[in-house]
C-alpha cells in the first residue's frame, strides 16, 4: 500500500477549523438578529435584506478569489480570505441601523469568498485522489461544527455581554487562525522534513498534472462543459436549503417555537452536529465505493443523489408542530446536505484539467450555490412579511428544490473527469463542449 506525509491530516485540519470559524462568523448574525431588530428598530424585511447583504459579494466574488488562490496557493490566500472577513466580522458590532450593518456584511462576504475554494485548493494538493472525498469530508464538516459552535456560543455572549460583544469574539477566533496557519501550513512540494518516498508518492497520485502559474486560464470556456453547469445548479439546490439553516433558523426557532436563547445554544444546535458525522460519512462512502472498483461518476454522482433526496424531507418540517420532529427532520436535512456537500467539493479537483484550473472552478460552482444564499434570506424575509410571521412556503420550496437538485446530479451532470481543455484551446479561447455522460 502506497503511504503519504501523516501530516497532510494536520492540513486539512486547519481547513476544518478555518470553515468552521467562516461558519461563525456568517452565522452569528441570524442568532443576533431578534436582539438587533428590536435594539435598532428594523423590520422582517429590513432584516431579510442584511442577512443576505453578505451573499451578494459572496457570490460575485468566487470566481476572482478561485482566480487569486490559483495564482497566490492556498497558504497566502486563505491568510487574506480569514484576515479580511474576521476584521469585518468584528467592525459589524458598530453598526448602528440599516445602512451600517448592510455595508459590513457585504464586505464581510468579499472574504469569506476565498474559504472554500482554498480548501479546495489544500485538498488538492495533499491528497491522492482516492482520499480526495474523505478530506473534503472533513474540510466540509467545518460548516456544520461552526453552525452549532455558534448557537451555544453567541447566544452564551448575547446574554452575558450583548450582540455587539458576540461579533468582536468570533471575528478575534479568525485572526488568531491566520498567525497559526501563516506559521505552520506550507505545500507538500515545499515543506522541509517530510519522507522523500511518500512525498512522491503523493505528487503521482494527485490525478492532474501542475501548470505555470502564469499560464492563461480562458474561464469563459468553462461554462461550455455541461459538468461544469451540473455543479453550478446542484450547489445552487443544496444550497438554497443550507442557508436557509445559516440565515433564518435561528429565528425560525424563536419566533415559530418559542425557544429561548439557552434552548436556542442547546436543542436548537442537534440539526448541526447531525451535519458533521453526516459529512464525513459522505466522503468517506464516496472514497469507499471508487476504492472498490465503481467508476469515480457512480462513487460521487450516487452520494450526491441520494444526498440531496434526504434532505427533501426539509418539507414536512411545515405540516407538524412538534418540536421532537421538527428537531429530527431538520437532523436528516442537514445530515442530507452535508452527506452531498461533502462530494461537491471534491469536483473542483477532480473534474480541473490541471491545477491551475481548482480553485477556479472551486469559484464558479461557489458563485452559483451562494446566488441561493441571497435568494433565500430575502425570499423568506418576503414570505414572513406577507404571510405576518408563517414559514410554511419557505420550507415547502426548500423541500421543492431539493427534489431538483437529485434529479441535476441523476441527469444533467454528466462523467466526473477531468475536463477535456487542450493547451491550445486555454491560450485562444476555444473549448470544445463536454460530451453526455
Amino acid at each position: 500500500m502506497r503511504r503519504y506525509p501523516r501530516v497532510r491530516w494536520l492540513m486539512i485540519a486547519f481547513c476544518f477549523f478555518a470553515i468552521a470559524i467562516n461558519y461563525i462568523d456568517r452565522i452569528n448574525l441570524a442568532i443576533a438578529a431578534p436582539h438587533i431588530k428590536k435594539d435598532l428598530g428594523l423590520d422582517d424585511t429590513s432584516m431579510g435584506l442584511i442577512l443576505g447583504a453578505f451573499f451578494w459579494t459572496y457570490a460575485l466574488m468566487q470566481i476572482p478569489a478561485g482566480r487569486l488562490l490559483d495564482r497566490l496557493g492556498a497558504r497566502a490566500g486563505l491568510a487574506i480570505a480569514v484576515g479580511w472577513w474576521s476584521l469585518f466580522t468584528v467592525v459589524t458590532a458598530f453598526g448602528r441601523g440599516f445602512g451600517s450593518l448592510f455595508a459590513s456584511r457585504l464586505l464581510l462576504g468579499i472574504g469569506e469568498s476565498g474559504g472554500n475554494p482554498g480548501c479546495a485548493k489544500v485538498v488538492y494538493s495533499w491528497f491522492a485522489k482516492k482520499e480526495r472525498a474523505t478530506a473534503s469530508g472533513i474540510f466540509d464538516a467545518g460548516p456544520r461544527a461552526g453552525s452549532a459552535i455558534a448557537l451555544p456560543l453567541v447566544a452564551w455572549l448575547i446574554s452575558t455581554w450583548d450582540w455587539e460583544t458576540s461579533f468582536v469574539v468570533t471575528g478575534a477566533l479568525g485572526l488568531a487562525w491566520v498567525a497559526i496557519w501563516l506559521l505552520f501550513y506550507r505545500e507538500p512540494e515545499a515543506m522541509k522534513g517530510l519522507n522523500p518516498e511518500q512525498r512522491e508518492n503523493l505528487l503521482a497520485d494527485r490525478g492532474v498534472q501542475t501548470v505555470d502559474k502564469n499560464e492563461k486560464v480562458n474561464i469563459a470556456g468553462l461554462f461550455r462543459f455541461r459538468t461544469v453547469w451540473g455543479m453550478m445548479i446542484g450547489f445552487f439546490c443544496m444550497n438554497f436549503a443550507t442557508y436557509f439553516f445559516v440565515t433564518w433558523f435561528p429565528t425560525y426557532l424563536t419566533m415559530a417555537h418559542g425557544f429561548s436563547l439557552k434552548e436556542l445554544g442547546t436543542i436548537g444546535a442537534i440539526p448541526a452536529l447531525m451535519g458533521i458525522p453526516g459529512s464525513l460519512l459522505g466522503g468517506i462512502t464516496s472514497d469507499w465505493l471508487y476504492r472498490k472498483g465503481f467508476s469515480l461518476t457512480t462513487a460521487r454522482k450516487s452520494c450526491l443523489i441520494a444526498g440531496m433526496l434526504l434532505s427533501s424531507v426539509i418539507a414536512f418540517a411545515a405540516f407538524t408542530s412538534s418540536v421532537t420532529v421538527i428537531l429530527t427532520l431538520f437532523s436528516l436535512t442537514y445530515a442530507g446536505l452535508a452527506f452531498t456537500a461533502a462530494n461537491i467539493w471534491t469536483l473542483p479537483a477532480d473534474v480541473a484539467p490541471n491545477s491551475g484550473y481548482v480553485g477556479t472552478l472551486g469559484g464558479i460552482q461557489n458563485f452559483a450555490g451562494n446566488l441561493a444564499g441571497i435568494v433565500t434570506a430575502s425570499f423568506t424575509g418576503l414570505m414572513l412579511t406577507l404571510s405576518h410571521g408563517s414559514f410554511v412556503v419557505p420550507l415547502l420550496v426548500a423541500g421543492g428544490i431539493c427534489l431538483v437538485g437529485a434529479l441535476n446530479f441523476m441527469f444533467v451532470m454528466g462523467k466526473i473527469e477531468p475536463l477535456a481543455i487542450e493547451k491550445n484551446q486555454q491560450v485562444s479561447g476555444v473549448v470544445a463542449a463536454d460530451h453526455k455522460a
